[in-house]
Protein backbone atom coordinates (compact mmCIF):
# COMPACT_ATOMS: atom_id res chain seq x y z
CA UNK A 1 0.00 0.00 0.00
CA UNK A 2 1.34 3.45 -0.83
CA UNK A 3 1.92 5.78 2.07
CA UNK A 4 0.02 9.08 2.34
CA UNK A 5 3.10 10.92 1.07
CA UNK A 6 3.33 8.63 -1.95
CA UNK A 7 -0.37 9.07 -2.74
CA UNK A 8 -0.08 12.85 -2.48
CA UNK A 9 3.05 12.73 -4.64
CA UNK A 10 1.28 10.73 -7.34
CA UNK A 11 -1.56 13.24 -7.44
CA UNK A 12 0.63 16.35 -7.43
CA UNK A 13 3.14 15.06 -9.97
CA UNK A 14 0.42 14.00 -12.37
CA UNK A 15 -1.77 17.12 -12.32
CA UNK A 16 -1.61 18.93 -15.68
CA UNK A 17 -3.48 21.91 -17.11
CA UNK A 18 -5.70 19.55 -19.10
CA UNK A 19 -6.65 17.82 -15.86
CA UNK A 20 -8.06 20.98 -14.28
CA UNK A 21 -11.79 21.57 -14.49
CA UNK A 22 -12.44 25.11 -15.78
CA UNK A 23 -13.75 26.30 -12.43
CA UNK A 24 -10.62 25.03 -10.68
CA UNK A 25 -8.34 26.81 -13.15
CA UNK A 26 -10.34 30.00 -12.66
CA UNK A 27 -10.15 29.69 -8.86
CA UNK A 28 -6.38 29.15 -9.07
CA UNK A 29 -6.07 32.36 -11.09
CA UNK A 30 -8.17 34.22 -8.55
CA UNK A 31 -6.05 32.77 -5.75
CA UNK A 32 -2.88 34.04 -7.39
CA UNK A 33 -4.49 37.44 -7.98
CA UNK A 34 -5.61 37.75 -4.37
CA UNK A 35 -2.26 36.54 -3.04
CA UNK A 36 -0.28 38.98 -5.16
CA UNK A 37 -2.57 41.84 -4.20
CA UNK A 38 -2.30 41.35 -0.46
CA UNK A 39 1.47 40.92 -0.78
CA UNK A 40 1.74 44.25 -2.62
CA UNK A 41 -0.43 45.89 0.03
CA UNK A 42 2.16 44.80 2.60
CA UNK A 43 5.14 46.08 0.60
CA UNK A 44 5.34 49.51 2.33
CA UNK A 45 5.32 47.98 5.82
CA UNK A 46 8.37 47.70 8.08
CA UNK A 47 8.22 43.90 8.27
CA UNK A 48 8.16 43.69 4.48
CA UNK A 49 11.27 45.80 4.09
CA UNK A 50 12.99 43.68 6.71
CA UNK A 51 12.36 40.34 5.05
CA UNK A 52 13.02 41.69 1.55
CA UNK A 53 16.42 42.99 2.64
CA UNK A 54 17.25 39.57 4.02
CA UNK A 55 16.11 37.94 0.76
CA UNK A 56 18.41 40.27 -1.15
CA UNK A 57 21.34 39.30 1.08
CA UNK A 58 20.54 35.60 0.65
CA UNK A 59 20.53 36.31 -3.07
CA UNK A 60 20.91 33.58 -5.63
CA UNK A 61 20.66 33.80 -9.42
CA UNK A 62 18.24 36.53 -10.61
CA UNK A 63 15.46 34.12 -11.50
CA UNK A 64 12.39 35.21 -9.48
CA UNK A 65 10.84 38.60 -8.69
CA UNK A 66 10.59 40.12 -5.24
CA UNK A 67 7.01 41.37 -5.43
CA UNK A 68 6.87 45.13 -5.01
CA UNK A 69 10.63 45.50 -5.55
CA UNK A 70 12.66 45.94 -8.72
CA UNK A 71 15.13 43.17 -7.87
CA UNK A 72 15.12 39.48 -8.74
CA UNK A 73 16.76 36.79 -6.60
CA UNK A 74 16.91 33.01 -6.35
CA UNK A 75 13.60 31.19 -6.22
CA UNK A 76 13.89 30.16 -2.58
CA UNK A 77 14.92 33.65 -1.50
CA UNK A 78 12.01 35.17 -3.43
CA UNK A 79 9.37 32.97 -1.84
CA UNK A 80 10.75 33.62 1.63
CA UNK A 81 9.93 37.29 1.12
CA UNK A 82 6.83 36.99 -1.08
CA UNK A 83 5.20 34.43 1.20
CA UNK A 84 5.85 36.59 4.24
CA UNK A 85 4.30 39.62 2.56
CA UNK A 86 1.34 37.59 1.30
CA UNK A 87 0.44 36.49 4.82
CA UNK A 88 1.76 39.52 6.67
CA UNK A 89 -1.48 41.53 6.77
CA UNK A 90 -3.70 38.50 7.44
CA UNK A 91 -5.68 39.48 4.38
CA UNK A 92 -5.11 36.21 2.48
CA UNK A 93 -7.34 33.25 1.69
CA UNK A 94 -8.46 30.63 4.22
CA UNK A 95 -9.74 27.07 4.01
CA UNK A 96 -12.14 27.01 6.94
CA UNK A 97 -12.18 23.37 7.97
CA UNK A 98 -8.39 23.02 7.91
CA UNK A 99 -7.68 26.64 9.02
CA UNK A 100 -4.86 27.01 6.50
CA UNK A 101 -3.89 29.84 4.15
CA UNK A 102 -2.90 28.36 0.81
CA UNK A 103 -1.94 31.14 -1.57
CA UNK A 104 0.89 32.54 0.53
CA UNK A 105 2.66 29.17 0.28
CA UNK A 106 1.45 27.61 -2.96
CA UNK A 107 0.86 30.56 -5.29
CA UNK A 108 4.14 32.21 -4.30
CA UNK A 109 6.10 29.00 -4.90
CA UNK A 110 4.36 28.25 -8.20
CA UNK A 111 4.91 31.69 -9.71
CA UNK A 112 8.55 31.82 -8.58
CA UNK A 113 9.33 28.46 -10.19
CA UNK A 114 7.19 29.29 -13.21
CA UNK A 115 9.07 32.56 -13.70
CA UNK A 116 12.46 30.91 -13.29
CA UNK A 117 11.62 28.07 -15.70
CA UNK A 118 9.65 30.25 -18.14
CA UNK A 119 6.69 27.92 -17.75
CA UNK A 120 3.36 28.55 -19.47
CA UNK A 121 0.78 30.31 -17.34
CA UNK A 122 -1.58 27.34 -17.52
CA UNK A 123 1.12 25.14 -15.98
CA UNK A 124 1.51 27.61 -13.11
CA UNK A 125 -2.22 27.42 -12.42
CA UNK A 126 -2.07 23.62 -12.36
CA UNK A 127 0.83 23.81 -9.92
CA UNK A 128 -1.11 26.20 -7.68
CA UNK A 129 -4.02 23.77 -7.65
CA UNK A 130 -1.72 20.84 -6.88
CA UNK A 131 -0.20 22.72 -3.97
CA UNK A 132 -3.53 23.88 -2.56
CA UNK A 133 -5.01 20.37 -2.68
CA UNK A 134 -1.99 18.80 -0.97
CA UNK A 135 -1.86 21.50 1.69
CA UNK A 136 -5.58 21.12 2.33
CA UNK A 137 -5.33 17.33 2.56
CA UNK A 138 -2.57 17.55 5.18
CA UNK A 139 -4.58 20.07 7.18
CA UNK A 140 -7.77 18.03 6.97
CA UNK A 141 -6.24 14.93 8.55
CA UNK A 142 -6.51 16.45 12.02
CA UNK A 143 -8.56 19.68 11.85
CA UNK A 144 -8.22 21.79 14.98
CA UNK A 145 -5.55 19.59 16.55
CA UNK A 146 -2.59 21.79 15.61
CA UNK A 147 -4.06 24.92 17.19
CA UNK A 148 -4.94 23.02 20.35
CA UNK A 149 -1.26 22.14 20.78
CA UNK A 150 -0.09 25.70 20.15
CA UNK A 151 0.94 25.42 16.48
CA UNK A 152 -0.04 27.51 13.45
CA UNK A 153 -1.54 25.15 10.82
CA UNK A 154 -0.26 27.16 7.86
CA UNK A 155 3.29 26.96 9.19
CA UNK A 156 2.98 23.18 9.51
CA UNK A 157 1.07 22.35 6.33
CA UNK A 158 2.52 25.07 4.11
CA UNK A 159 5.82 23.33 3.26
CA UNK A 160 3.92 20.36 1.80
CA UNK A 161 1.77 22.63 -0.39
CA UNK A 162 4.77 24.62 -1.60
CA UNK A 163 6.71 21.43 -2.34
CA UNK A 164 3.77 20.06 -4.34
CA UNK A 165 3.46 23.28 -6.37
CA UNK A 166 7.19 23.56 -6.99
CA UNK A 167 7.67 19.85 -7.65
CA UNK A 168 4.85 19.83 -10.19
CA UNK A 169 6.56 22.54 -12.24
CA UNK A 170 10.02 21.08 -11.74
CA UNK A 171 8.80 17.80 -13.22
CA UNK A 172 9.52 15.67 -10.14
CA UNK A 173 8.38 12.07 -10.23
CA UNK A 174 5.80 10.84 -7.70
CA UNK A 175 8.58 9.14 -5.75
CA UNK A 176 10.69 12.31 -5.69
CA UNK A 177 7.70 14.35 -4.50
CA UNK A 178 7.08 11.83 -1.72
CA UNK A 179 10.71 12.35 -0.72
CA UNK A 180 10.18 16.11 -0.78
CA UNK A 181 7.25 15.67 1.61
CA UNK A 182 9.51 13.60 3.86
CA UNK A 183 11.91 16.54 3.96
CA UNK A 184 9.07 18.95 4.66
CA UNK A 185 8.18 17.01 7.79
CA UNK A 186 11.57 17.87 9.26
CA UNK A 187 11.21 21.56 8.37
CA UNK A 188 7.66 22.13 9.59
CA UNK A 189 7.15 24.33 12.63
CA UNK A 190 5.52 27.52 13.85
CA UNK A 191 4.24 28.29 17.35
CA UNK A 192 1.53 30.84 18.07
CA UNK A 193 3.24 32.67 20.92
CA UNK A 194 2.99 35.83 18.81
CA UNK A 195 -0.42 36.15 20.49
CA UNK A 196 1.36 37.24 23.68
CA UNK A 197 2.60 40.56 22.31
CA UNK A 198 1.50 40.97 18.70
CA UNK A 199 5.05 40.60 17.34
CA UNK A 200 5.88 39.58 13.79
CA UNK A 201 6.75 35.88 13.95
CA UNK A 202 3.46 34.62 12.48
CA UNK A 203 4.08 36.71 9.39
CA UNK A 204 7.24 34.73 8.70
CA UNK A 205 5.48 31.37 9.00
CA UNK A 206 4.14 31.41 5.43
CA UNK A 207 7.35 32.69 3.85
CA UNK A 208 9.45 30.16 5.70
CA UNK A 209 7.01 27.38 4.78
CA UNK A 210 7.16 28.31 1.09
CA UNK A 211 10.97 28.50 1.29
CA UNK A 212 11.13 25.11 3.04
CA UNK A 213 8.82 23.43 0.53
CA UNK A 214 10.60 24.77 -2.52
CA UNK A 215 13.97 23.82 -1.03
CA UNK A 216 12.65 20.33 -0.25
CA UNK A 217 11.57 19.91 -3.87
CA UNK A 218 14.99 20.99 -5.11
CA UNK A 219 16.74 18.63 -2.69
CA UNK A 220 14.53 15.71 -3.65
CA UNK A 221 15.23 16.41 -7.31
CA UNK A 222 18.96 16.31 -6.53
CA UNK A 223 18.68 12.87 -4.93
CA UNK A 224 18.43 13.68 -1.22
CA UNK A 225 16.47 11.05 0.74
CA UNK A 226 13.74 11.26 3.38
CA UNK A 227 11.18 8.89 4.97
CA UNK A 228 8.16 7.77 2.95
CA UNK A 229 6.31 7.37 6.24
CA UNK A 230 6.60 11.04 7.20
CA UNK A 231 2.88 11.18 8.00
CA UNK A 232 2.03 7.74 9.41
CA UNK A 233 5.30 6.90 11.11
CA UNK A 234 5.93 6.31 14.81
CA UNK A 235 7.91 9.55 14.89
CA UNK A 236 5.93 11.16 12.08
CA UNK A 237 4.33 14.50 11.44
CA UNK A 238 0.93 13.90 13.03
CA UNK A 239 2.19 12.23 16.18
CA UNK A 240 4.60 15.14 16.65
CA UNK A 241 2.28 18.06 15.89
CA UNK A 242 -1.25 16.73 16.42
CA UNK A 243 -0.37 14.46 19.33
CA UNK A 244 -1.82 11.30 17.81
CA UNK A 245 -1.46 8.90 14.92
CA UNK A 246 -3.52 9.75 11.83
CA UNK A 247 -6.72 7.78 11.29
CA UNK A 248 -6.03 5.36 8.38
CA UNK A 249 -9.65 5.59 7.24
CA UNK A 250 -9.47 9.36 7.08
CA UNK A 251 -6.24 9.22 5.11
CA UNK A 252 -7.84 6.82 2.64
CA UNK A 253 -10.89 9.08 2.21
CA UNK A 254 -8.71 12.11 1.59
CA UNK A 255 -6.69 10.23 -1.03
CA UNK A 256 -9.87 9.12 -2.80
CA UNK A 257 -11.12 12.71 -2.89
CA UNK A 258 -8.03 14.08 -4.67
CA UNK A 259 -9.03 15.41 -8.06
CA UNK A 260 -12.71 14.77 -7.32
CA UNK A 261 -13.64 17.09 -4.45
CA UNK A 262 -11.53 20.19 -4.99
CA UNK A 263 -10.66 21.94 -1.75
CA UNK A 264 -9.53 25.02 -3.67
CA UNK A 265 -13.17 25.68 -4.56
CA UNK A 266 -13.97 26.01 -0.85
CA UNK A 267 -11.42 28.74 -0.17
CA UNK A 268 -12.58 31.97 1.42
CA UNK A 269 -11.22 35.28 0.12
CA UNK A 270 -11.11 37.70 3.03
CA UNK A 271 -12.81 41.07 3.10
CA UNK A 272 -10.96 42.38 6.18
CA UNK A 273 -7.17 42.27 6.87
CA UNK A 274 -7.32 40.31 10.12
CA UNK A 275 -7.94 36.85 11.59
CA UNK A 276 -10.15 34.49 9.57
CA UNK A 277 -12.56 33.68 12.40
CA UNK A 278 -13.15 37.41 13.00
CA UNK A 279 -14.67 38.01 9.57
CA UNK A 280 -18.33 36.96 10.10
CA UNK A 281 -18.44 38.82 13.42
CA UNK A 282 -17.24 41.98 11.71
CA UNK A 283 -19.87 41.59 9.00
CA UNK A 284 -22.51 41.38 11.73
CA UNK A 285 -21.16 44.53 13.36
CA UNK A 286 -21.11 46.30 9.98
CA UNK A 287 -24.77 45.47 9.35
CA UNK A 288 -25.76 46.71 12.81
CA UNK A 289 -23.97 49.99 12.19
CA UNK A 290 -25.44 50.39 8.70
CA UNK A 291 -29.02 49.64 9.82
CA UNK A 292 -29.18 51.46 13.13
CA UNK A 293 -26.22 53.89 13.37
CA UNK A 294 -25.90 53.34 17.14
CA UNK A 295 -23.98 55.95 19.11
CA UNK A 296 -20.94 54.10 20.53
CA UNK A 297 -21.29 56.09 23.76
CA UNK A 298 -24.85 54.77 24.14
CA UNK A 299 -23.81 51.11 23.95
CA UNK A 300 -24.15 49.31 27.28
CA UNK A 301 -22.81 45.92 26.16
CA UNK A 302 -21.77 43.91 23.12
CA UNK A 303 -22.15 40.14 23.52
CA UNK A 304 -20.91 37.54 21.03
CA UNK A 305 -21.49 33.80 20.92
CA UNK A 306 -18.22 32.06 20.14
CA UNK A 307 -16.84 28.51 19.84
CA UNK A 308 -14.51 27.25 22.55
CA UNK A 309 -11.72 26.70 20.03
CA UNK A 310 -11.48 30.41 19.23
CA UNK A 311 -11.31 31.68 22.80
CA UNK A 312 -7.57 31.40 23.43
CA UNK A 313 -6.66 33.14 20.18
CA UNK A 314 -9.28 35.86 19.85
CA UNK A 315 -10.77 36.53 23.30
CA UNK A 316 -8.35 35.78 26.10
CA UNK A 317 -6.79 37.29 28.10
CA UNK A 318 -9.87 39.52 27.72
CA UNK A 319 -8.36 42.63 29.31
CA UNK A 320 -5.42 42.48 26.90
CA UNK A 321 -7.60 41.77 23.88
CA UNK A 322 -9.67 44.86 24.69
CA UNK A 323 -6.51 46.99 24.59
CA UNK A 324 -4.13 45.43 22.02
CA UNK A 325 -0.48 46.13 22.71
CA UNK A 326 0.48 46.25 19.02
CA UNK A 327 -1.27 46.70 15.66
CA UNK A 328 -0.60 43.10 14.65
CA UNK A 329 -2.10 41.83 17.89
CA UNK A 330 -5.26 43.83 17.14
CA UNK A 331 -5.85 41.59 14.13
CA UNK A 332 -6.45 38.70 16.54
CA UNK A 333 -8.69 40.58 18.97
CA UNK A 334 -12.43 40.28 18.44
CA UNK A 335 -13.19 43.03 20.98
CA UNK A 336 -11.03 45.44 19.00
CA UNK A 337 -12.23 44.34 15.54
CA UNK A 338 -15.91 44.54 16.47
CA UNK A 339 -15.45 47.92 18.13
CA UNK A 340 -13.51 49.21 15.11
CA UNK A 341 -16.35 48.33 12.74
CA UNK A 342 -19.09 49.65 15.03
CA UNK A 343 -17.26 52.97 15.39
CA UNK A 344 -16.00 53.47 11.84
CA UNK A 345 -18.17 51.23 9.69
CA UNK A 346 -15.18 49.61 8.02
CA UNK A 347 -11.89 47.87 8.76
CA UNK A 348 -9.28 48.28 6.07
CA UNK A 349 -5.51 48.09 6.19
CA UNK A 350 -5.41 51.47 7.95
CA UNK A 351 -7.62 50.13 10.73
CA UNK A 352 -4.63 48.27 12.18
CA UNK A 353 -2.09 51.00 12.81
CA UNK A 354 -0.45 52.30 15.97
CA UNK A 355 -2.62 55.41 15.91
CA UNK A 356 -5.84 53.50 15.37
CA UNK A 357 -5.34 51.02 18.21
CA UNK A 358 -4.96 54.01 20.56
CA UNK A 359 -8.23 55.66 19.43
CA UNK A 360 -10.17 56.30 22.66
CA UNK A 361 -13.55 55.83 20.96
CA UNK A 362 -12.63 52.34 19.77
CA UNK A 363 -11.00 51.35 23.06
CA UNK A 364 -13.97 52.58 25.11
CA UNK A 365 -16.33 50.43 23.07
CA UNK A 366 -13.95 47.43 23.09
CA UNK A 367 -14.18 47.48 26.90
CA UNK A 368 -17.88 46.65 26.56
CA UNK A 369 -17.40 43.64 24.26
CA UNK A 370 -17.58 40.20 25.87
CA UNK A 371 -18.25 36.63 24.78
CA UNK A 372 -20.31 33.57 25.66
CA UNK A 373 -19.06 30.12 24.67
CA UNK A 374 -21.63 28.28 22.54
CA UNK A 375 -20.78 24.56 22.20
CA UNK A 376 -23.29 24.14 19.35
CA UNK A 377 -21.28 26.25 16.91
CA UNK A 378 -19.73 24.09 14.12
CA UNK A 379 -16.10 25.12 14.61
CA UNK A 380 -13.68 24.57 12.86
CA UNK A 381 -15.86 23.16 10.08
CA UNK A 382 -17.57 26.54 9.71
CA UNK A 383 -16.79 30.09 10.79
CA UNK A 384 -19.93 31.86 11.98
CA UNK A 385 -20.70 35.25 13.51
CA UNK A 386 -22.99 36.65 16.17
CA UNK A 387 -23.12 40.17 17.63
CA UNK A 388 -25.75 41.45 20.06
CA UNK A 389 -25.58 45.13 21.00
CA UNK A 390 -27.56 46.32 24.02
CA UNK A 391 -28.07 50.09 24.22
CA UNK A 392 -28.45 52.21 27.33
CA UNK A 393 -32.19 52.63 26.62
CA UNK A 394 -32.67 48.85 26.62
CA UNK A 395 -32.94 48.31 22.88
CA UNK A 396 -31.19 45.21 21.52
CA UNK A 397 -29.60 45.15 18.06
CA UNK A 398 -28.61 41.70 16.90
CA UNK A 399 -27.14 40.06 13.80
CA UNK A 400 -25.94 36.55 13.00
CA UNK A 401 -24.06 35.09 10.03
CA UNK A 402 -23.77 31.40 9.22
CA UNK A 403 -20.73 31.56 6.92
CA UNK A 404 -17.93 33.94 6.01
CA UNK A 405 -18.34 36.35 3.15
CA UNK A 406 -15.94 35.51 0.32
CA UNK A 407 -16.53 31.75 0.61
CA UNK A 408 -18.69 29.35 -1.41
CA UNK A 409 -21.93 30.40 0.29
CA UNK A 410 -21.33 34.14 -0.18
CA UNK A 411 -18.63 34.45 -2.85
CA UNK A 412 -17.03 37.70 -3.89
CA UNK A 413 -17.79 38.60 -7.48
CA UNK A 414 -15.06 38.96 -10.08
CA UNK A 415 -15.56 42.72 -9.84
CA UNK A 416 -15.09 42.65 -6.05
CA UNK A 417 -11.92 40.58 -6.34
CA UNK A 418 -10.57 43.00 -8.93
CA UNK A 419 -11.44 45.98 -6.72
CA UNK A 420 -9.66 44.37 -3.77
CA UNK A 421 -6.58 43.78 -5.93
CA UNK A 422 -6.57 47.35 -7.23
CA UNK A 423 -6.82 48.83 -3.73
CA UNK A 424 -4.08 46.57 -2.41
CA UNK A 425 -1.67 46.80 -5.34
CA UNK A 426 -1.97 50.60 -5.40
CA UNK A 427 0.00 50.70 -2.15
CA UNK A 428 3.10 49.52 -4.06
CA UNK A 429 2.63 50.08 -7.80
CA UNK A 430 1.65 53.02 -10.05
CA UNK A 431 -1.89 52.96 -11.43
CA UNK A 432 -1.03 51.87 -14.98
CA UNK A 433 1.07 48.99 -13.70
CA UNK A 434 -1.74 47.91 -11.37
CA UNK A 435 -4.00 47.52 -14.39
CA UNK A 436 -1.31 45.66 -16.32
CA UNK A 437 -0.76 43.25 -13.45
CA UNK A 438 -4.49 42.72 -13.04
CA UNK A 439 -4.92 41.88 -16.71
CA UNK A 440 -1.94 39.55 -16.89
CA UNK A 441 -2.87 37.62 -13.75
CA UNK A 442 -6.51 37.18 -14.78
CA UNK A 443 -5.42 35.94 -18.23
CA UNK A 444 -2.53 33.85 -16.98
CA UNK A 445 -3.92 30.65 -18.51
CA UNK A 446 -3.26 32.11 -21.97
CA UNK A 447 0.25 33.42 -21.20
CA UNK A 448 2.96 31.39 -22.95
CA UNK A 449 5.51 32.57 -20.37
CA UNK A 450 4.64 33.17 -16.70
CA UNK A 451 7.62 35.52 -16.38
CA UNK A 452 5.57 38.26 -18.05
CA UNK A 453 2.97 38.14 -15.28
CA UNK A 454 5.65 38.01 -12.59
CA UNK A 455 7.43 41.03 -14.04
CA UNK A 456 4.23 43.03 -13.74
CA UNK A 457 4.54 42.68 -9.96
CA UNK A 458 7.97 44.34 -9.85
CA UNK A 459 8.21 47.61 -7.99
CA UNK A 460 9.62 50.85 -9.43
CA UNK A 461 13.38 50.87 -9.99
Amino acid sequence: MPTFAEALGTFAAGLTPSGLPPEVAEKAAHLLLDTAGVALAAAPEDFARSVQEVALRLGGPPEATLWGRAERVGMASAVLANGTLAHGLDYDDTLEEAIVHTGCCCATAALAVGEARRAPGAAVLAAIAAGAEVMAAVGLVAPGAFHRRGFHPTALCGPFGAAAAAGNLLGLSPAALATAFGLCGSQAGGIIEYLADGSWSKRLHAGWAAHAGLTAALLAGAGFTAPRTVFEGTHGFFRAFAGEAPDPGRLARLVRSLGREWAILRLVFKTYPCGSINQPYMDCAARIRAKYQPDPAAVREVLCRTPEGAVHRLWEPLAEKRRPAAPYGAKFSLPYCIALVLVEGEAGVEGFTEAKIRDPRILALAEKVRYLVDPTLPYPQRFTGHVRVTLADGRVLEETQDAPRGGPEMPLSAEELAAKFRANAARALPALQVEEALGRLLKLSAEPDAAAAASALRGPS
